[in-house]
């Protein structure tokens, strides 16, 4: 029962660093924030890699991504 709590509270510390490092190093947060809550150890993998140049990655919204699914049949 112990490992249980231990992974838990792993997984939340590693998801709330993870928004941390990547906010720093350029990187899309929510994606790294839960992965890193699902894989703890992905952590370290985001420390290694290098800092991004340019704009932070912008997601689209769910208006912009149904235009673009869909843009086929407005015909």
């Amino acid at each position: 029962m112990a490992g249980i709590v231990i992974w838990g509270l792993a997984a939340i510390t590693a998801a709330a660093l993870a928004g941390f490092v990547a906010g720093w190093k350029n990187r899309d947060y929510s994606f790294w924030m839960a992965w890193c809550f699902i894989v703890p150890p992905l952590l370290l993998w985001l420390l290694l890699m290098p800092k991004r140049q340019g704009p932070r990655p912008r997601r689209p919204s769910l208006d912009e991504i149904d235009r673009i699914e869909n843009r086929d049949f407005l015909h």
